[in-house]
């Protein structure tokens, strides 16, 4: 077989995009995936969550429509249409994607693949050999020792196939998973109670985001309990009981399992490779590269966030780094992160607890700008705050915010932090009004000491 320039294991997000990017770049370039191109977050990941979310999201306007002055009833959900109009969205991208590779001169191949030397992958029975290896082999949901996932008991791959709406459903794990499977349920009129081990529900989040997330998953009548362990559970044909460490026992149609996802590395010829590795994660320096010369591991087998666009990221710095660009990485805090429930959660940067580790508890300064002051988000009925956190008479260095289409914010949001801009900086631009959009010029005004719709 003869030698390419790059090999890439893995046509997820992170696979994909270094195989675009490599090609573009004019090196020749085989990209091998087992399943669908696109991987989790086009197939059973980000695309189809959102897309229930959305459907969600209508639900709940008709049901909230008298507030509008609008005349509307929610007549129910129909499961298979909701499935139908979330295959489509899926089915598009997926054609999109195909057609992208089919365009650029890589040699796509279908199969299991095994790296079998440090610059070879068997697949299929072929041995393709490369230059350099990127390992992309992305990321699986994970369970807890002892909890068997089948029948009523699931990770999001089996309950983005649900043809039906669960009347009680529990959620295992309160982070961004099973927060956004919990808003999907109750807008579709499932009783949903959360379960989470750690102390607040998004805890990855800054603690001010977490309580208002909290505050606005009571008001939405979402139960959860947090700082409490799961002990086990059990299923019958009538349902799932589980059992909590405190002795509460809940019972509901099913349990939903989103304790993270785990690194897809095992039997995959990694380790006797001489590849370093730790608990399943491979391990990698500042240039994604592994301890193997010319090998590279991109996304979620590596370290860190688990999220398609840092993948997406870690693809194009690693052909641009085999090409020779020279390229900047961006460091895990400063790639934005988005929880896309009712209401949502974005935030980029440093929390304020981790500021305040970073650089001493007196040399950060932080903002809350509250949504109550902004006409747009008065509109849409919507509560929560832009949160600025400042290095002292220095950049804004976290930017975290809650509400009802808070994500849309992130674009402006992590150019600020990634450009190290100054309160000022952003103050001094114009934002449009009316829009959600104005609360992050308005915090950053309050920031650089004048206020105009807000107490400083």
């Amino acid at each position: 077989m003869p030698e390419s320039d790059v090999v890439i294991l893995g046509g997820g997000s992170g696979g994909y995009a270094c195989a675009l990017r490599a090609s573009q770049l004019g090196l020749s370039v085989v990209l091998i995936e087992k399943g669908k191109l696109g991987g989790t977050c086009l197939h059973n990941g980000c695309i189809p969550t959102k897309a229930l979310l959305h459907a969600g999201e209508v639900a709940d306007s008709a049901r909230e429509s008298a507030a509008f002055g609008v005349d509307a009833t929610l007549n129910g959900i129909d499961m298979t249409k909701v499935n139908a109009y979330r295959d489509g969205i899926v089915g598009r991208l997926y054609k999109g994607l195909q057609g992208l590779v089919k365009s650029r001169n890589v040699t796509y191949v279908e199969g299991t693949g095994r790296l079998v030397a440090p610059n070879t992958v068997e697949v299929n029975g072929e041995r393709y050999v490369g230059r350099n290896v990127v390992l992309a082999t992305g990321s699986y949901a994970r369970t807890l020792p002892g909890l068997e996932i089948g029948g009523r008991i699931m990770t999001s791959d089996q309950a983005l196939d649900l043809d039906w709406i669960p009347e009680r459903v529990l959620v295992l794990g309160g982070g961004v998973i099973g927060v956004e499977f919990a808003s999907v349920w109750k807008s579709f009129g499932s009783d949903v109670t959360i379960i989470e081990a750690l102390p607040r529900l998004v805890p990855a989040e800054d603690e001010a985001v977490s309580k208002a997330f909290e505050r606005a998953y009571r008001k939405r009548g979402i139960n959860f309990s947090t700082g409490v362990r799961f002990a086990s559970a059990t299923q019958d044909s009538a349902g799932v009981t589980v059992t909590l460490e405190d002795g509460q026992v809940l019972t509901a149609d099913l349990l939903l399992v989103a304790v993270g996802r785990g690194p897809q590395t095992a039997n995959m010829g990694y380790e006797e490779a001489g590849i370093a590795m730790e608990r399943g994660w491979v391990l990698v320096d500042d240039q994604l590269k592994t301890n193997v010369p010319g090998v590279y591991a991109v996304g979620d087998i590596t370290p860190g966030l688990q999220l398609a666009h840092r993948g997406f990221q870690h693809g194009i710095f690693v052909a641009e780094h085999m090409a020779g660009l020279g390229p900047r990485f961006i460091k895990d805090s400063d790639i934005p992160k988005v929880t896309y429930s009712e209401p949502e959660v974005a935030s980029v940067g440093l929390t304020e607890a981790q500021a305040k580790e970073q650089f001493g508890a007196d040399a950060v300064t932080s903002y809350e700008y509250n949504l109550g002051g902004n006409g747009k988000s008065q509109i849409l009925g919507t509560a929560g705050f832009v949160k600025l956190v400042q290095r002292n008479d220095g950049p804004v260095v976290g930017i975290h915010m809650v509400g009802s289409r808070m994500g849309e914010q992130i674009g402006e949001a992590q150019l600020i932090v990634n450009w190290e801009a100054y309160p000022e900086d952003v103050a001094m631009l114009v934002h449009a009004h009316p829009t959600q959009n104005e609360a992050m010029g308005e915090a950053h005004l309050a920031l650089a000491g004048k206020p105009l719709h807000a107490h400083s």
